[in-house]
């Protein structure tokens, strides 16, 4: 029997990847899901209930969303949609955090406050998740952590709850690499009540380095085991760069001394405790003869060709960090030493003279000293500004987006770029950020600077770089090559006839999926 809502309109089958714990490739497998459906004419849409990250993106109307669902969306070839990810958490501390509801923030929580609001806020996710269903002919849906929590299933709003609420069929990620595979999956499944293990209708064991061969065996005690099926062991694979959602990726990251020689060019970014979007220097990774290197000490900079410093999800917690740490003094000397400088976004407010918060945004009202190396001064207020911005650097074009509370006043210096438009609307006018020091220290507050080839190149001959040229499948095109080489992979050695036999068989009638055709409906 067809499932519907209110309305009596049919909803799409849901299939749900959830984890045996945080960063073993939930997100990866779902985009690769996403693609591979999209490419056998499938209508298909990702979606979380709940995102913590401070990695966010803007939707066509402006509105925010964490940047894995919009990684998913793409891969699908659909625009993104607050509906995909109805609920971001963006961590402000150890204990709180900016609520961004249905694209929009709706102020800062503790964990306690937050937690006494999850019954709304599940009703909000399902209805989300009910109007997608509505929409597309399947929807994928990404859990959170360890599906297998015991002390949050109560209140569960992003895995096993929802699942079930979906009738969806699990598949059960776990990652080999960090070892423990076994444990991590027969410990999940023996952690979850009965009707919660039933729903788990197989696993994939994901980072798989060596002869696949010689783990044969691991996959037969894991069914026997189990009583679940194996549909895939998932090699490495480490020729694609599919963003990440979890920050885990680039934390402690060993001392760099970067050589400036030829072939040996770098450039290092701090990484700050608060970082956000640091997917912004996906493309600068991606390009050959080039290292990004994010640094979480002090160290001497003078072989790095430039530093940049990123986002902030809080940024005045940020600059105390700085000068506690050693980093402000190190940054100052390098400024010294005529380093070039870029701030992106809290980065660029961090650069400034000051950065004042009068209605206590990040925490208590007051204002925190910057480092001093840029003539600009912010004051952080509502609303938010999350906008897709088209801007102009000399005769190159780009397009990227904002996110920021600030509001930015330059007090010297010039401006850098000129806003062409805000959310498809033209901007006439308008200009963004600020160079001094013979634009040695620049700062913008566009994410996704260097999406733009021409962009990038023009940043990279600006920090001395001449012989380092962005290559011209960059930024979205070689994310959407890399989609295609991960569906590739995935296909190669998981079985996804199963898997959408399970998407099929998930208490919607299996005739669901059978008429293929291009994508289209609302949110197309």
């Amino acid at each position: 029997m067809d499932a519907a809502n209110s309305n009596g309109n049919r909803l799409a089958p849901c299939l749900a990847i959830l984890g045996t714990g945080s960063d073993v490739g939930k997100s990866v497998v779902t985009t690769a899901l996403c693609r591979i459906l999209r490419r056998r004419g499938v209508r298909v849409a990702p979606f979380k209930a709940q995102n913590m990250s401070n990695n966010s993106g803007v939707t066509p109307e402006g509105l925010e969303m964490g940047r894995a669902q919009i990684v998913q969306a793409e891969a699908a070839r659909i625009s993104p949609h607050v509906d995909m990810n109805p609920i971001l958490l963006k961590p402000t501390s150890d204990v709180g955090c900016q609520v961004v509801l249905l694209g929009t923030a709706r102020g800062n929580r503790s964990a306690a406050d937050y937690h006494a609001q999850k019954e709304h806020l599940f009703s909000e996710a399902a209805a989300a998740l009910d109007r997608l269903r509505s929409a597309f002919e399947l929807v994928v849906l990404e859990g959170a952590g360890s599906c297998a929590e015991v002390n949050l299933m109560a209140q569960d709003i992003v895995n096993l709850r929802m699942a079930e609420r979906a009738g969806a069929a699990v598949v059960l990620v776990a990652d080999i690499h960090r070892g423990g595979v076994f444990g991590q999956i027969v410990g999940t499944l023996e952690c979850l009540e009965p009707r919660h293990r039933n729903r788990v209708a197989g696993v994939i064991v994901n980072r798989f380095r060596g002869d696949a061969a010689l783990f044969a065996d691991g996959v037969r005690w894991i069914e026997r085991r189990t009583g679940k099926a194996v549909l895939g062991v998932l090699p490495w694979f480490d020729r694609i760069r599919i963003e990440s959602e979890d920050s885990v990726v680039i934390e402690n990251q060993p001392k760099v001394h970067a050589p400036d020689a030829p072939g040996r060019a770098a450039v290092a970014v701090v990484r700050l405790p608060h970082i956000s979007n640091f997917t912004d220097f996906d493309p600068l990774s991606a390009i050959e003869g080039l290292q990004v290197h994010f640094l979480e000490r002090p160290q001497p900079l003078q072989g790095f060709r430039a530093v940049i410093l990123p986002g902030s999800k809080n940024t005045r917690h940020d600059l105390d960090w700085l000068r506690a740490s050693g980093w402000a003094a190190a940054l100052r000397e390098y400024h010294r030493s005529a380093g070039r400088l870029l701030g992106i976004c809290g980065g660029y407010q961090m650069l400034g003279r000051w950065v004042h918060d009068p209605q206590g945004q990040e925490g208590l009202p007051g204002s925190t000293a910057g480092l001093g190396l840029l003539p600009v001064e912010t004051v952080l207020q509502a609303p938010k500004t999350t906008t897709r911005t088209g801007f102009r650097w000399g005769e190159a074009r780009g397009s990227g987006y904002e996110i920021h509370m600030g509001r930015t006043t330059r007090r010297g210096g010039s401006a850098w770029l000129e806003v062409l438009e805000r959310n498809g609307r033209p901007a006439a006018g308008e200009e963004d950020g600020c160079t001094a020091e013979d634009a040695r220290v620049m700062g913008t507050y566009i994410h996704g600077l260097f999406d733009t080839p021409a962009i990038t190149t023009r940043w990279l001959q600006a920090v001395g770089l001449n012989d380092v040229q962005a290559p011209s499948l960059h930024g979205p095109a070689a994310r959407d090559r890399d989609y295609d080489r991960l569906a590739d992979h995935f296909e190669a050695h998981v079985d996804v006839e199963a898997i959408l036999e399970l998407a099929r068989g998930g208490g919607h009638g299996a005739s669901e999926l059978g008429s293929l055709h291009p994508a289209r409906g609302p949110l197309a």
